[in-house]
């Protein structure tokens, strides 16, 4: 990878984690350096941020993460929902069949529903989540495949739904090589987390793209450190 690389456009170059045929240890160990990164530097707490502006109020929630992997990601919001007499329904929606089955495993309690596919195979019906939501998750799509996403969020829940992805720029491009040179023994990490910030969006690729998907009542905000979240509301009421 380049020591300056170009940032003035998103990089397409496959991540390592996109290939197939991966062993499983290396990606069970990627889900386990992810947890930790998004713990530390704050990415839970942005998709925090993200569930409480759309469940305001509410004492009931159904919530939908698309690529899920090991559930980490649910596990916290699920958390934080309890601590606050919130009553949840959670799904989680992975393409990868391994992933899906750590999180079954790993789930403690009965109101998880697990589903191995690509989420644009999944849809409700008269069951649509409340808030659904992704982390960590766009950056993987070119901006042609990102425009039906966020049509499919936006017809799939029922409230709202967030993204909480990167930001791309330099400073979070070299910040993460180093911070994950030093601590990582992942091999995914160490390749692909540097990438990650190269397929990363910039605030007007963001609101172009919202813009072509055609939603309504979004609104994208920066977020430490060198994230984005973007939160949209689709109409519907929370149950109260």
């Amino acid at each position: 990878m380049p020591g300056k690389p170009d940032l003035s456009k998103r990089s397409y170059e496959k991540e390592l984690l996109d290939g197939e045929g991966l062993p499983f240890a290396a990606i069970e160990r990627n889900m386990l350096e992810l947890d930790f990164i998004n713990t530390w530097l704050g990415g839970h707490a942005i998709s925090i941020r993200g569930l409480a502006e759309l469940a305001d109020g509410c004492r009931r929630c159904h919530i939908c993460e698309i690529g899920c992997g090991g559930g980490d990601n649910l596990r916290v919001l699920d958390r934080w929902c309890r601590r606050r007499g919130i009553e949840t329904r959670i799904t989680g929606i992975d393409s990868n069949e391994h992933c899906i089955e750590v999180a079954r495993q790993r789930w403690k309690g009965d109101n998880a529903n697990w589903v191995h596919s690509d989420y644009r195979a999944v849809s409700f019906g008269g069951e649509r989540p409340d808030i659904v939501f992704s982390s960590l998750f766009c950056h993987h799509f070119r901006d042609e495949e990102l425009v039906p996403q966020l049509q499919w969020m936006e017809g799939q829940a029922r409230v709202g739904w967030f993204i909480n992805d990167l930001h791309r720029h330099r400073t979070a491009y070299h910040a993460i090589r180093l911070l994950t040179g030093w601590f990582s023994s992942s091999y995914l990490v160490k390749n692909d987390a540097p990438l990650s910030v190269l397929r990363g969006f910039r605030r007007g690729e963001w609101e172009g793209l919202l813009r072509q998907a055609g939603v309504g009542g979004w609104s994208v905000k920066w977020q430490w450190a060198f994230r984005w979240l973007i939160v949209a509301r689709t109409g519907g009421k929370v149950y109260v």
